[in-house]
């Protein structure tokens, strides 16, 4: 993984991570304000566990849970709209604890409302931030990067409100920085065969302002740059002369894989072009000639 650290201004971030069943169906993606607090309240305790000195800050947490694509996006969108939220909230106090719910299933901002089309996975996301000056979320950040991963299991009784109050039964819950998250996700990635896409998407995470290639056998090309990716669409002559064969059932799955990838990305909220690539033509040429 990439060693760029996330720029998190003065904030801490991370999830509290649900390990949902393989059997599981159904549940709710968010809860309502009276069950987010009593849910938040939960939460906030336990990082005091976990990170002695946490309470100098202020915690928010959303009272829903999400799909790592729908956390790990540029700017990452939906810490950033916990975090515009505290420093709304009237008082300059710090150790504050904010427990953001839906209110008639609606959150309060569109950012923090789950997409349903993402649910059902079996790794589901609780955001949380930790708010305050920035030598104390310095402090706390590096701890929640040196021990949460090792330490962050979640106490009993939080883990059994979480699954309470979303239906959902769950195999372990802990606590990640982002830093985590994105480790995992990478290695999930990796076992799924999805390794090189994970490249451009990290990219595009820690390293808006570079250029990554996708440049591997028998996996489309691909250029992350200037906040997009753009993936190679050939037709069957180009694939032909690129790949040496000459097998329309291959060009075709050739052609699902570009479908594959560009709804990985998409979903990581990462703008997505396909770059017809027509017969002769210099695939890198045509990836690059509308950026220049």
């Amino acid at each position: 993984m990439n060693d760029t650290p996330i720029d998190a201004g003065i904030t801490g971030m991370g999830v509290l991570a649900l390990e949902v069943c393989a059997e599981q169906s159904g549940g709710r993606l968010a809860l309502e304000r009276d069950e987010a607090e009593a849910l938040g309240g939960e939460l906030a305790l336990d990082l005091r566990r976990l990170l002695p000195g946490v309470e100098v800050l202020d915690g928010a947490f959303a009272g829903a849970h999400f799909d790592p694509s729908e956390l790990l996006r540029p700017g990452w969108p939906v810490h950033a709209a916990l975090a515009e939220l505290v420093e709304r909230a009237p008082g300059r106090e710090r150790g504050r604890v904010f427990a953001f719910g839906a209110h008639d299933g609606r959150m309060p901002t569109p950012l923090l409302q789950p997409d349903p089309q993402l649910a059902g996975g079996l790794l589901r996301l609780l955001p949380f931030v930790l708010v305050g000056d920035a030598d104390p979320v310095a402090t706390i950040g590096q701890a929640m990067e040196e021990r949460l991963l090792d330490t962050g299991m979640a106490a009993a009784g939080l883990a059994l409100q979480a699954q309470s109050r979303f239906g959902l039964l769950l195999e372990h819950a802990r606590f990640m920085s982002l830093h985590d998250l994105c480790a995992l996700t990478a290695m999930q990635y990796q076992h799924a065969g999805l390794e090189p896409v994970w490249q451009l998407i990290e990219a595009a995470l820690l390293a808006p302002d570079s250029e990554e290639w996708l440049r591997a056998d028998d996996e489309p090309l691909a250029m992350f740059h200037h906040g997009q990716v753009r993936i190679g669409d050939p037709d069957f002559g180009h694939w032909r002369m690129s790949s040496g064969l000459d097998d329309e059932l291959g060009w075709q799955q050739h052609l699902r894989r570009v479908r594959q990838l560009a709804a990985i990305v998409g979903a990581h909220g990462v703008a997505v072009e396909r770059v017809p690539l027509r017969t002769g033509e210099d695939a890198e040429q045509a990836l690059r000639r509308p950026l220049q």
